[in-house]
């Protein structure tokens, strides 16, 4: 649980990082003010450069661990490269400009603010459907099925079920066997379906698996995903 919810506090912390850049950005739009110094613009380079390797330095690491929290960190650092990428070229069309587009750092920040907050969105959408218990999409379940489909002895799948817990999923899975197999052997199967799926999905943590006999019906579409 504190892993969707590290990542929903830095969402909503993006969120509202973009509604007050807009709401500044709209305050010094409405005042007159002089135009920043020129000098301004090494450093934003500087910040850009440094945010930017950041960021996909924070990412690559959120999707090796399989933290959501740490991928929504990466975002963070993306936001502030963007945000001086607005500054930037703001900045730029002001002093090129001269009098009178004083504002256009103002307008280029207002523009970086509905971006942040709409990366603000996107990245909330997931850490909440991981709050709310609900199954993954079909690239990770797919993945899952497949994998224990392909070992052999496996007849069908039933039932499947995906969770979330922390950086890693909690499976669980309904295998359909031969009828006639000896109970060891069919314990021995089990395993083998599991370290499948292990190996297919290696953020797959724990795999339970309920082995049935085989009735020669295909699956009903409402066992498929519960």
């Amino acid at each position: 649980m504190a892993e969707p919810l590290a990542a929903a506090v830095v969402s909503v912390m993006l969120l509202a990082a973009a509604v007050g850049i807009a709401i500044e950005a709209i305050s010094e739009i409405r005042t007159p003010h002089r135009t920043p110094a020129a000098w301004t613009l090494v450093v934003l380079v500087a910040v850009m450069a440094t945010k930017w390797i950041l960021a996909r330095r924070v990412r690559a690491i959120g999707i090796d661990i399989g933290s959501t929290a740490v991928r929504a960190d990466a975002w963070h650092h993306l936001s502030d490269a963007v945000t001086s990428a607005a500054a930037f070229v703001g900045i730029s069309i002001a002093l090129w400009g001269g009098p009178g587009w004083e504002s256009a750092d103002d307008w280029a920040a207002l523009a970086a603010s509905g971006v942040i907050f709409f990366n603000g969105v996107n990245m909330l959408r997931p850490t909440l459907q991981d709050l709310m218990d609900r199954m993954p999409g079909p690239d990770v379940v797919d993945p899952i099925r497949h994998a224990a489909e392909s070992v052999e002895g496996v007849r069908a799948t039933e039932k499947l079920a995906v969770r979330r817990t922390g950086m890693a999923y909690r499976v669980t899975i309904h295998v359909q066997a031969d009828a006639k197999l000896p109970l060891d052997e069919a314990h021995i199967l089990g395993g083998r379906v599991k370290s499948a799926i292990r190996a297919a999905v290696p953020t797959v943590g724990y795999v339970l698996v309920h082995m049935e006999p085989f009735d020669g019906k295909a699956p009903n579409e409402q066992d498929v995903l519960i």
